[in-house]
């Protein structure tokens, strides 16, 4: 429960940052109810599209090659005991050829889901880790999180985008003063800054809870940290070429590779460290099973 009261605070954040943006880039107009609603109506458009259309952008950008019972019968069988064990409706299960052991979840409801995994990811992992690899993504759209994060990027790219045509409006506007210049310059630096940051809290938030979940799904956490561990040092290896940022946030494990970093930089991350994650998987497996753990 205290995850979804995190998120939830983070929204009501963000909400709170569109509203800022609104009202100003409506009082430089001249009218500053029509910004706020100017802005609703923006922010709804690009909802319903990030709603229906998320999960086909995901696939095609990531040349994921949906397959059958027969074509992938270990991913595939996997996949299908879990989403049973959950409660789920049958996922599509798709493969991957991008050359990083990882996988991700994409679709706007369980009705509409999609698992990838990698084929490296499947060449690497034994039975147990790939089951806790797609534990954790199935708790995704369990959790509804794909949504949640498609939302929350949408929200944080709406807010730098209208803080940039503030400025633009600003400097071409024949009321333009040095005190509104200075407004929308301060708010074109900070809140799109504030916005990612609140966009990037909740992306962490909601991996933390998909290791959980899905640990608890399978009763193995130590499958999942192992898994982890693997999926992280190939991400990290010279033969990753990944280069689509923009899609950086879905998978399980940072596709770019470790960066390690530590206070202020870890703000700035879309997934929480491994050994942070492994850390609580940990805890967790004390928890289940019993076992102890040096921590």
């Amino acid at each position: 429960m205290h995850w979804r009261l995190r998120t939830a605070a983070m929204f009501v954040a963000m909400t709170g940052i569109l509203v800022v943006v609104g009202t100003v880039v409506g009082s430089l107009l001249g009218n500053w109810t029509m910004g706020l609603l100017a802005m609703f109506a923006v922010s709804v458009i690009f909802n319903l599209y990030t709603y229906f259309f998320s999960k086909k952008c995901a696939l095609r950008a990531n040349k994921v090659r949906l397959v059958t019972r027969e074509q992938e019968p270990r991913l595939y069988g996997i996949v299908e005991n879990l989403a049973m064990k959950a409660g789920l409706p049958m996922p599509e299960v798709g493969v991957s050829e991008v050359p990083m052991p990882n996988a991700f979840a994409t679709g706007r409801n369980p009705k509409d889901a999609a698992v990838v995994a990698t084929r490296p990811l499947l060449n690497l992992l034994t039975d147990e880790e790939l089951e806790g690899v797609m534990a954790h993504e199935l708790s995704h759209v369990k959790n509804r999180d794909i949504l949640v994060m498609s939302v929350a990027s949408l929200m944080a790219s709406l807010v730098a985008y209208v803080t940039r045509i503030a400025v633009w409006s600003t400097m071409f506007s024949d009321e333009r003063n040095g005190a509104s210049m200075l407004l929308v310059l301060l708010a074109d630096i900070t809140l799109p800054i504030a916005a990612m940051l609140v966009q990037l809290g909740v992306s962490r938030n909601r991996e933390y809870l998909a290791d959980e979940t899905g640990a608890r799904m399978t009763g193995k956490p130590m499958a999942l940290a192992s898994a982890l561990t693997k999926i992280e040092g190939g991400c990290s290896s010279r033969a990753n070429n990944y280069d689509n940022p923009s899609y950086e946030s879905v998978w399980i494990s940072n596709p770019l590779g470790s960066r390690k970093a530590s206070g202020l930089i870890n703000l700035f991350r879309t997934h929480p460290t491994t050994p942070d994650r492994i850390a609580r998987l940990k805890a967790l497996d004390e928890e289940i099973n019993g076992v102890r753990h040096v921590l």
